[in-house]
């Protein structure tokens, strides 16, 4: 078994040491984040089926267009 040879900080155990911030800004996209975020985590079982975002957009576009014209048969 090959031996991982990059080391963990001590302080937080899923950063590298190797990762380097010093030219990091911090903050930079907070202003947008708070704005609010449409990220939307889908389950396992379902993602298998939806490789990528135009895969998933496709799908809730033919979706949506079902539910509008259910809406303006009632």
């Amino acid at each position: 078994m090959k031996e991982n040879n990059m080391k963990k900080m001590r302080k937080d155990p899923d950063m590298l040491e190797e990762y380097d911030f010093s030219k990091g800004i911090m903050g930079k996209y907070s202003e947008k984040y708070e704005e609010g975020t449409n990220v939307v985590v889908i389950e396992p079982d379902v993602a298998k089926y939806f490789p990528d975002h135009d895969s998933v957009n496709d799908a809730l576009r033919s979706i949506a267009k079902i539910i509008r014209k259910q809406k303006k048969s009632v």
